[in-house]
């Protein structure tokens, strides 16, 4: 009895401490998970607590569990060395933090007292010491080592907050300068498709007419609503977005005092949309299968990469870990997994949703630190993750996300899936980015050995993922001439642009318009030959193939995730500050059983010298000695601007993104 228990984000229930029959403290911890078959496990956590307790409090910290005060029978309360102990659930250890500016002080020795979390900072208040009544709050800030020290929750600190300035109107203009390299690039490939004899189901003139032709304000709405009819099997649930974005701050000051915000206070993500229909939802349990994964190289990268708190780009030593033959080797293992996959994946929620990467690994890291990790101390035993394609370019550490993503694809072969983007193609990443990186990384021979193996296993990609056979996510988006989802599962792999045709070009390329208001099918801002469509053809299409929802990444988006065609359409970007130079926010979307939406978002940290094309005085010596391994990329962006992110110019103060 008298024990607490505490829920981790992704739904650990973890009860730690309490007093048996003979009144005796505990000191022992458990946690109760439920699987996606939906049978629900005890689990005991590792070791003990340095002491044990009762009438205590308990909250979580990320992945960190907090314990603070307690009794420990005849109205003796814990000791103050032991008051605070910390159970970091990622690695299986019990914590003793490092004594606070209190120490010395009989603060956290007391029982029966309120705790809760807000970002990295715990508040504690009241409770009882013997006899005595407390009336005192007490602050504990996880990201400096759990000092404790006692705050006025009205002092002016806890009413400032963190007004920085991401970018410059000059970085705005020099996103929004055409994107001709890679325009040309995406026209080549298309050139060459039509020229080896590519479906010549629409021509130019047929997409002039299309462009030409009246709008289609009478096209048939979509309603997310099911109606359930007697006799017949009750209806899932309805996709929907939930109302409220959950938010990872920057760094300090006040890192973490916000966690959740209306979408309907983001600058940018709700520009294209008017009113998004809302359906009700109902419990939906998937099926689990456990599987065992082969010994192989992949184990070393995991270890060595997906360590989310502790890594750290390493500016001296640019070599990548792995040498030619042991990419080779992953590749080779994750190409036997593609092969054994549709060209669309048949998915089911739980799942985690990444939009592009485009080799920010360090923002990959974050979004695996804030949200939950794919690995067995995290979460990837109850939830699934799907990658929406462009690993590569742009960033300088594509090596380390890509060969990360396919070492997660061979040892959780079920649960993590990936599928194509644009800048999964030869042409494309010998242009952006990936080619250069691979040489300078590996050196000239086995680098471009390495990049062509790795640009032949894209070839092998799944194209897109139905969820619950309501939601498609895809790359890019339906053009001009997808009407069908059997049109993209008829695409038979390995497959080149050039041998995708129209059906691919419009798959990995596509874009929505503008906005709402701009239907049909419009030329592309990207360059000749690529198209935009319109909310009219998201409607029709998911009326035709039984949709509610689609999901699709490519385009750079102010505050990382945005509706179109009234909610059926959200684009979702996951880098950060794209190109250095965006200010834009990273999001993934989080589908629950219950088929509600999450969108969980990540903001730029900034840099200490930020790269901005206003920016004419050379670097200086320390900044230049960091950074200076990572110059060719910030040319390569310069060389070839990335495609403007969609939404309004970034105006100082005018976002929360930088809470």
């Amino acid at each position: 009895m008298y024990a607490t228990a505490a829920a981790r984000s992704d739904g650990l229930l973890l009860l730690c401490g309490g007093r048996d029959v003979q009144g005796t403290p505990l000191a022992d911890a458990y946690g109760f998970a439920r699987h996606r078959d939906g049978r629900w496990e005890w689990h005991a956590a590792p070791g003990h607590m340095p002491s044990g307790r009762y009438q205590h409090g308990a909250v979580f910290v990320g992945t960190r569990l907090h314990i603070s005060g307690g009794a420990v029978g005849g109205g003796r309360m814990v000791d103050e060395g032991t008051s605070t102990v910390v159970l970091d659930t990622s690695g299986g250890a019990w914590i003793t933090p490092a004594p606070g500016t209190l120490s010395g002080e009989d603060v956290t020795r007391r029982c029966r007292h309120a705790v809760t979390s807000v970002g990295p900072f715990v508040f504690i208040y009241g409770g009882l010491k013997g006899s005595q009544l407390l009336d005192d709050l007490l602050l504990a800030d996880d990201a400096a080592g759990a000092e404790l020290a006692i705050c006025d929750p009205r002092a002016a600190a806890w009413s400032q907050y963190l007004n920085s300035v991401h970018g410059s109107a000059s970085a705005a203009q020099m996103l929004a300068e055409a994107a001709a390299a890679e325009a040309a690039a995406a026209a080549a490939v298309a050139n060459r498709s039509s020229s080896q004899g590519g479906s010549p189901e629409r021509t130019e003139s047929d997409v002039a007419r299309a462009i030409s032709s009246p709008s289609r304000d009478e096209s048939p709405t979509l309603t997310l609503n099911q109606h359930h009819q007697p006799g017949s099997s009750p209806p899932t649930p309805d996709v929907r977005l939930y109302h409220r974005a959950v938010v990872a701050p920057m760094e300090p000051p006040l890192r973490g005092l916000v966690r959740q915000l209306s979408i309907d206070q983001l600058d940018n993500e709700g520009r294209r949309v008017s009113i998004y229909d809302k359906g009700t939802p109902e419990g939906k349990t998937p099926i689990f299968q456990r599987t065992v994964s082969m010994p192989g190289v992949h184990k070393r990268v995991i270890n060595e990469l997906l360590r989310p708190r502790q890594w750290k780009p390493n500016h001296e030593d640019r070599r990548f870990m792995l040498g030619a033959e042991e990419i080779v080797e992953l590749c080779d293992n994750a190409e036997k997994l593609f092969k054994q996959e549709n060209s669309v994946l048949e998915l089911k929620a739980p799942i985690k949703i990444f939009g592009d990467l485009h080799g920010q690994f360090g923002d990959l890291m974050r979004l695996f630190e804030e949200y939950g990790a794919p690995n067995t101390a995290g979460d990837i035993t109850y939830i699934d993750y799907l990658f929406l394609g462009d690993y590569v370019d742009r960033g300088s550490h594509s090596l380390e996300t890509m060969c990360l993503l396919l070492a997660l694809k061979i040892e959780h072969p079920r649960s993590v899936h990936l599928i194509r983007g644009n800048h999964e193609a030869a042409d494309i990443n010998a242009l952006f980015g990936f080619r250069l990186e691979c040489l300078e990384r590996l050196g000239d021979e086995d680098g471009i050995w390495v990049w062509k193996r790795i640009n032949s296993l894209f070839n092998w990609l799944p194209l897109a993922a139905l969820i619950e056979g309501k939601i498609l996510c895809m790359h890019g988006g339906i053009g001009r001439c997808i009407n069908r989802i059997d049109q993209i599962a008829e695409l038979e792999r390995p497959i080149t642009m050039e041998d995708g045709g129209p059906v691919l070009m419009d798959l990995l390329w596509s874009d929505p318009t503008t906005n709402d208001g701009v239907q049909g099918v419009q030329p592309s801002p990207r360059g000749p030959g690529l198209v935009t469509f319109g909310p009219d053809r998201v409607k029709d299409f998911c009326k035709a193939n039984n949709l509610q929802m689609i999901v699709r990444a490519h385009e750079c988006v102010m505050d990382g995730f945005e509706r179109f065609a009234q909610g059926h359409l959200i684009t979702l970007f996951s880098a950060t500050n794209y190109c250095g130079t965006a200010g834009n926010a990273g999001a993934i979307l989080v589908l629950g059983r219950d088929l509600v939406m999450v969108p969980k978002l990540i903001h730029p940290v900034p840099p200490t010298t930020p790269h901005t094309p206003d920016s004419s005085s050379p670097l200086d010596e320390d900044t230049a000695h960091n950074a200076g391994a990572d110059t060719w990329m910030t040319q390569v962006n310069d060389e070839r601007p990335p495609t403007p992110p969609r939404g309004r110019p970034h105006q100082p103060g005018s976002s929360l993104e930088y809470f």
